[in-house]
Order: structure tokens, then C-alpha cells, then sequence
């Protein structure tokens, strides 16, 4: 709809609007804070006065409703009212950092400052440059909390107001707030925010699909609304009884949410059974709010039977976002089942507006809070440059979203975790130094892998060895960023050891084949092995890749230069393919995608396992990203002819520090000792880990299968003949699954 009203009409609305936003702050607001708020907004109207939005509106519409939102559902104070009034005066107006930090100070000028670093980020489709952006939008939280917060906001208002902006700037502005900013604003614990931020993502990227689910629940309001006057009516004797005073009210699951489980469970809108809770919120009667709560719990349980294993207890133990209540699901009236969450009046507040009120609620000399803790571990692994951005981010959503387990440390410690942590996350958790030295683990007691997933109770006991180093298999099974993190970070500085060792056994071998180690010699060498850089030389003569007969290769090459370029013209070249082919199997082991040959994120298929070498494939899939399959794969038809505009090239690229698994299928005579035989053929293969073997005998044969790592295809080769040596071995073969 076009905007249109007259200069006068347009003042007394923005004027309505200023008091609107007084009138709802959380926060109690003095009257020093009433003077600086009006001053921030006199500088605001006057600085956007030219302005306008798309829809035609004045500008200033959206700093007050940026504003109103701080102050009244994050529920910051005034300092932060007046930043977010003044938010984009430094990016779209003649004001600079220094007017602002003149007139109101530093704390202000920095806020600010932070804003309008965010909105200068380049705005690009490039994954790994947005990647880059997201990490130095969430730099700014090493300014000021209150930036990530007030930046939230302003993205809150924006998805609120995006109907006047071209639809494929919708579905952008949308899919970037479904990836970061919606995540971001649960783990800060803005519940009611995510929630809307979910559902206007869910609105642009898939609007019939939104439109359908609204329609319905707009359609089942009425019969909602009974069905909670039903349950209330039971309960009230119960309550009154014990002079509780109660608010009970029901919430409706959110579109987003309603829509996520009718795809993960593959069920119709009708067949989501919990799509509302009831909450009751209650005044604490005693001083313990903890035993009214669990009071309140076994009335509720007098009336409806509950659902043991549905019991939720995030008062014991609150949530790192610093959420409490009690969760439970009953079976209420007409046989349904239904969630029922029990609160005290300060438990809510802290549920709706979290940040804020739980610094309202936060009581003096306090231990640090979970939220605290994640703030500053994250500020930890922000300040660590050597993550590449795109794994940064991706790690950091990981544990945006990550349901909670808790677990002991020897000592009886609680420790909370994402669910699906290992030992090995646990050990990072505790410091950098015991997760690098971890060896093992001790899981109730019983000795488990470091790959050992948690769960909720567990006791763990950390087993480290000061000789112990991190590994690039380790990054298969963490899932916390700060353990990702530290262990990328260690593996690059083990390459470094490694690389200047190399560095000097090629400065002795050279010397010993009476040829100067310089600059000059180090670049034919980097161009002899077709590398990039003399630190990926030095690593692969440190890692033993480049042995001496490849190095006398070269020097060979080296003296017979014109024979060897005589020799070139006369014969035929190969193949570019048969080249290519010769180098990707040789060294090459990441992948890139497409024509422009780009870095994506990518999973190996289990389907298949390829490893570098094989001729691939990428296939985009809805809920996975990229999953790379062989070519040759018994998937590969099917897919390629059923979903062709899925499919993407890839190729394989040189990277120093990668390991694939494969599975081998062996088969021959039982000679005794074979195990032992085929373990040490494998151990003596530089580089090559055993995942497991699994041989049997049959009466005088044997088969088995062995899993293992491999660097690429070359190397997997060369074992596999090495194999073939082995007195008994008839078969070896490559197989897709163990």
C-alpha cells in the first residue's frame, strides 16, 4: 500500500511514535535518562530529515522502532535507547564517530561505532566473503554486547517491514537472518525474537508454505482457546487451594517450528500433536521458588498423568542462556497430549526478554552465569585469526542452536555441553592444554574412546599424556567451536614444525648433492613438484611425501635440462586429462566445485567413500549441503538422471593436511600369524591409520574387511599391492561400505 500524509500529519506521528517508546520501556527510566534519550532523537530526526524508506515513510520511523524494540521486548536501558535512535546517523549522514562521541560520550560513539562497522561490511554473494562478514559482525560483541543486540533489533524491524523491497532481495535479507541472526537472538535468550525471526524468514524463503500453516492455526485459535479454559478449569481447585496466585495462558508452537517438525517427522499440520503449551506462571508463596515450582509440578500431576520421559528440569540446572522452568508433557483434557511449563513471574521475564532481565535479576558477588561464559569463550575463539571464516561461522551456528546435556567432572562438577559432545569436547572445555594432551578418557568409570559421545550424567575423568599430540581425526568427532578451533590451531603448528624440519634435511641433502640451497633451487623444486609455495615443499620433505629418489629425480632432471627439453619435443605430449589424472592422484586432496572452481563446504558420501583421485561429483541436497559421490557410484545414475540440476562438477585441489577412509576387501589362504602380517604391512605405510579389522577364518580361507585412513589414491595403491605380497592374501579389492 503507497504511503502518503502531509508534513503535518507525518510530525504528529512521528511525535505519537517517541512517546509510544517512552511510554513501553522495560527498564525505569530517570530523568537524566528521559534527557538523553529526547537529545538522541532530536539529533536523529534532523540528521534523517531528507530521508525515506522504500515503502515511502519517513526514515525516522525505523531508528524509533529499532529503539522501541531495545527498550521495551530486549529491554536494555537508556544508553542503549539512544544508541539504537542514532544508529545508522554515522553510516547515512553527515555526522561522524567524533560528533557522536562529542555529544554523548564514549560509551555511545562506541556502540554506534560497532553499528555502523556491521552495515559497512561488503555486501557479497561470495559463501566465504558473507562468512567473513558474520565473523567481524560478531568481533563488534569484543566492543559492546550491546552492539550484537541493537543489531538484532534493527534486523527484527527490517524482516517486519520488507514487503516494499524486490522479492529476491527478500528471500537474501531472509536466508541471512534464518542463518545467523535468528540462532543469535535464541542464544542470547530472546526467545519471542527468534521465534518472529523464524517465521518472517519462513515467509520470504517459503511463503506458500507459510501462508498455509498461519491459515491454520488462525483456523484452530478458537477451539485452542477452549481446549486452554478447559485445562485451567480443572486446575484452578488445585491451585486456589495452596493460595497461589497464577496466571495460566496458552502459546502456540510457531510457524517455523510447526514447519520444521511436519518435515523431520514427514507429517500433515493435523498430525503434529504438541502444537501449543501451556504455561503457568505463578507467584512465588514461599522463599524457596524451587519448591513452589516443584509444587506446582505435582498438582499438575494430581490431574494429568505425565509423561516420564518428557520431563524437562531447567531449574536445578538452567540453561547457559539463563532460562528457567519446569517442562512437562501430560495427558490433558480429550486425551491429548500437551506441554505444560511451569515459571515463577521472574523465571518468565527472564524467558521473554533474557539478556536484560537476568542482569536485573543477577544478584551481587555471583559465579559467572552460562551466558557470560559463552560470551567470553566465544570472544576467545573470535580473537584466534588463524580459523578460516567459513569454518568459523559454521562451528559458531553449530553451537548457536545445540541442545543442552550436563555432565560431571571428578570432583562433581556440573558441566554443561551441546548434545552430541565428546570426551574429547569435554577435555577443551576444561582448558586447551588438557583437551591438546588428552589421551583418552574415563567414562563412569569405564575406559572409552576419545570419540565417546556424552550423555546428561555422565562422569567423565580425563586421561592426558605430555607427549600426546592432536590429530586431523579428531576434527571428525568434536563439535564444540572452541575444541574445532584449538585443534586447527595446533595442527597448523605441528605443520610448521614440520615443515622447518624439511626445511633443513632439504638443505643437508641438497648440500650432499653438491647443489646450493637458495632461493632459485627451492622455486624449481616447488615447480618440478608442480606445489605453490616452498612451505608446502618443505612440509612433504618433512612428512617424508618427497623422498630422496624424487629429489635425485629432479637433479637428475636438472643436469640433462636440454636433453630432457629435446627429448619432450621429439616425443608426443600426453593428454591435458592423463596429466591432470597423473597430478590429482599424486598429491591433490580437497575439492573444489563448478566452473569457477570454488572452495564449498562438502561431505564425503557414505555411499561410496571417495577419495582423492576418484573422478567425482557433487550433489546438492535439501538438508545436507553438498555431498560428493563417485562417479562409478551405485547412486551415481539415478541421481544424475532424476535430479541433473542438482548436480555440480567438482575436482580435486592440492591440501597439505587431509585424511579420507577407505574400505578393503581381503580374501586368501589362513596362514597363522596373517593378522599380524597384514597390521604390519599397514603400519609400516607412512601415514596410514587402522579404523578397525575384521577377519574371520572358514576351515582354510579367510576374508575380512579393513577400514583405514589414506591420504589420497596414490598411497592407497601402493598399499593395496604391498597388501597383495602378503603370503595368503589372493584378493584385495575396494569396497563402498564396511
Amino acid at each position: 500500500m503507497e504511503y502518503t500524509a502531509t508534513v503535518e500529519e507525518e510530525n504528529k506521528e512521528i511525535a505519537k511514535r517517541y512517546k509510544d517508546l517512552l511510554k513501553g520501556t522495560y527498564q525505569t527510566l530517570s530523568h537524566s535518562d528521559k534527557l538523553l534519550i529526547r537529545k538522541a532523537f532530536n539529533i536523529s530526526v534532523e540528521a534523517h530529515s531528507e530521508q525515506r524508506r522504500k515503502s515511502g515513510e519517513p526514515y525516522i520511523f525505523h531508528p524509533i522502532a529499532v529503539a522501541k524494540i531495545v527498550a521495551n521486548e530486549i529491554g536494555l536501558g537508556a544508553t542503549s535507547i539512544a544508541a539504537a535512535l542514532l544508529h545508522d546517523v554515522v553510516e547515512d549522514t553527515e555526522y561522524t564517530i567524533d560528533d557522536i562521541e562529542r555529544l554523548f560520550g564514549e560509551t555511545i560513539a562506541r556502540i554506534v561505532s560497532g553499528l555502523t562497522k556491521i552495515s559497512n561490511l561488503k555486501k557479497d554473494k561470495d559463501y566465504s566473503i558473507q562468512a567473513e562478514n558474520f565473523r567481524k559482525m560478531l568481533l563488534t560483541l569484543n566492543d559492546d554486547v550491546r552492539v550484537i543486540l541493537i543489531k538484532v533489533a534493527d534486523r527484527l524491524h527490517n524482516m517486519q517491514t520488507m514487503d516494499s523491497m524486490p522479492p529476491h532481495k527478500q528471500v537474501k535479507i531472509a536466508s541471512e537472518t534464518l542463518y545467523i541472526y535468528a540462532p543469535l537472538a535464541h542464544r542470547l535468550g530472546l526467545y519471542n525474537i527468534k521465534t518472529e525471526l523464524e517465521d518472517l524468514g519462513l515467509k520470504y524463503t517459503e511463503p506458500e508454505v507459510y501462508n498455509d500453516i498461519a491459515s491454520k492455526i488462525k483456523e484452530s485459535k478458537e477451539e485452542q482457546e477452549a481446549y486452554i479454559k478447559a485445562f485451567a478449569d480443572i486446575l484452578k481447585n488445585g491451585l486456589d487451594k495452596e493460595d497461589f496466585s497464577y496466571v495460566i495462558k496458552g502459546r502456540f508452537k510457531s510457524i517455523f517450528s510447526i514447519r520444521r517438525k511436519m518435515r523431520k517427522q514427514n507429517v500433515s499440520f493435523e498430525e503434529v500433536y504438541d502444537k501449543f503449551a501451556i504455561r503457568i506462571i505463578f507467584q512465588p508463596v514461599s522463599k524457596d521458588e524451587k519448591f513452589d515450582a516443584w509444587k506446582v509440578y505435582s498438582i499438575v500431576t494430581d490431574y494429568f498423568k505425565p509423561n516420564p520421559s518428557r520431563l524437562r528440569d531447567w531449574i536445578s540446572q538452567p540453561k547457559t542462556t539463563g532460562y528457567e522452568a519446569l517442562h512437562i508433557t501430560v495427558i490433558g483434557p480429550q486425551a491429548k497430549w500437551v506441554e505444560v511449563q511451569i515459571r515463577s513471574e521472574r523465571m518468565d521475564e527472564i524467558a521473554e526478554k533474557g539478556y536484560a532481565a537476568h542482569f536485573k535479576y543477577k544478584q551481587g558477588a555471583q559465579q559467572e552465569n552460562g551466558l557470560e561464559g559463552w560470551l567470553n569463550r566465544l570472544k576467545e575463539t573470535l580473537e584466534n585469526e588463524n580459523i578460516n571464516a567459513v569454518d568459523f561461522v559454521e562451528d559458531f551456528k553449530l553451537n548457536l542452536y545445540a541442545k543442552e546435556i550436563y555432565v560431571f567432572t571428578p570432583k562433581g562438577d556440573l558441566k554443561s555441553l551441546p548434545k552430541g559432545a565428546s570426551a574429547l569436547d569435554f577435555a577443551f572445555s576444561i582448558h586447551t592444554d588438557v583437551g591438546l594432551k588428552c589421551r583418552g578418557a574415563k567414562v563412569n568409570g569405564k575406559l572409552m574412546p576419545l570419540s565417546h559421545e556424552l550423555s546428561s550424567g555422565d562422569q567423565i575423568e580425563v586421561l592426558t599424556s605430555a607427549n600426546n599430540k592432536p590429530n586431523a581425526r579428531w576434527l571428525d568427532f568434536v563439535i564444540t567451536a572452541r575444541a574445532r578451533s584449538k585443534i586447527k590451531t595446533a595442527l597448523k603448528d605441528e605443520q610448521k614444525k614440520i615443515a622447518e624440519e624439511g626445511k633443513a634435511i632439504l638443505s643437508r641433502k641438497l648440500r650432499h648433492l653438491k647443489i646450493s640451497f637458495d632461493e632459485k633451487t627451492v622455486n624449481e623444486l616447488v615447480n618440478y613438484f608442480k606445489l605453490k609455495t616452498s612451505f608446502d615443499l618443505f612440509f612433504r620433505i618433512g612428512n617424508g611425501a618427497i623422498d630422496n629418489t624424487q629429489l635425485k629425480a629432479f637433479v637428475s632432471q636438472r643436469n640433462n635440462r636440454f636433453m630432457s627439453f629435446f627429448k619432450n619435443r621429439l616425443k608426443r605430449a600426453p593428454s591435458k586429462d592423463v596429466l591432470e589424472k597423473e597430478e590429482v592422484t599424486k598429491k591433490y586432496d580437497d575439492l573444489v566445485f563448478g566452473n569457477d572452481e570454488e572452495k564449498l563446504d562438502y561431505k564425503l558420501s557414505k555411499c561410496c567413500n571417495p577419495i582423492p583421485g576418484d573422478d567425482v561429483f557433487g550433489f546438492i541436497t535439501i538438508n545436507e549441503g553438498i555431498k560428493v559421490h563417485k562417479k562409478d557410484c551405485p547412486n551415481a545414475i539415478s541421481l544424475q538422471s532424476n535430479y541433473a540440476y542438482r548436480i555440480i562438477k567438482a575436482k580435486w585441489i592440492d591440501s597439505t593436511n587431509q585424511e579420507f577412509k577407505a574400505i578393503l576387501h581381503v580374501s586368501g589362504v589362513d596362514n597363522r600369524g596373517i593378522v599380524n602380517n597384514l597390521t604390519r604391512i599397514i603400519s609400516n605405510n607412512m601415514s596410514v591409520f587402522i579404523h578397525s579389522i575384521n577377519i574371520a577364518g572358514n576351515e582354510g580361507v579367510f576374508e575380512g574387511k579393513l577400514s583405514i585412513s589414506v591420504k589420497n589414491k596414490t598411497q592407497l595403491t601402493k598399499l593395496i599391492e604391498s597388501i597383495k605380497k602378503v603370503d595368503g592374501v589372493q584378493k584385495v579389492e575396494r569396497v563402498n561400505t564396511m
